[in-house]
């Protein structure tokens, strides 16, 4: 059986299978997995030993709430949004760190949970640029070109990306290989 990694993950979802389902896959390749069967739940398990948090969106307490007061809290960990909701363009202004949509195949989900461990290594700009990446592909999946091309906030946060790529100290050879295997993952959308 291969090593195990570091790190601890808290797996959030008010389904129990869903939740146990991914924990078992989790538990595979990660030391340390948490679960919490909705969100005021994962509010209690919360404290400063998660590194990442996978999060589902539509619960009766719900992972947008969960997330803000993650972030409320000043919690440094890392937070995928593992949902089947339709993100639209209210995810611009989320402070979330990844996007995946349900169905979620396993290398897809280990492949997440590992650039956002690693990710906690990163300086402030390429964690930055890294979320807005992620968002703007959950959207290109999920709009239409049309869409987004009216939309101000996508162009904003494509402008921004565009700045931070700019201002970021990594060589191009380093960039362009981290950003191939962050964009590899199916987000779904």
């Amino acid at each position: 059986m291969a090593q195990k990694r570091g790190g601890t993950v808290l797996v959030v979802d008010d389904e129990r299978e869903v939740v146990d389902a991914y924990a078992l896959r989790l538990r595979q390749r990660y030391d340390d997995v948490r679960t919490a069967y909705g969100g005021r739940e994962a509010l209690d398990a919360a404290d400063d030993s998660i590194d990442v948090v996978l999060l589902d969106r539509r619960m009766p307490y719900s992972g947008d709430k969960v997330l803000r007061e993650l972030r409320d809290r000043g919690y440094d960990c890392r937070v995928i949004m593992v949902t089947a909701v339709d993100p639209g363009f209210g995810i611009v202004d989320m402070p979330f760190d990844d996007y995946l949509c349900k169905p979620i195949e396993k290398a897809d989900l280990f492949a997440a949970v590992d650039q956002q461990l690693e990710a906690a290594s990163y300086d402030d700009p390429l964690t930055e640029f890294f979320s807005l990446t992620a968002k703007l592909a959950v959207l290109e999946t999920d709009r239409s070109p049309e869409q987004l091309a009216e939309s101000g906030a996508y162009l904003r946060m494509q402008r921004r990306a565009e700045d931070l790529r700019d201002e970021l100290s990594v060589p191009d050879e380093s960039f362009e290989e981290m950003l191939a295997e962050f964009t590899a993952i199916d987000r779904g959308g």
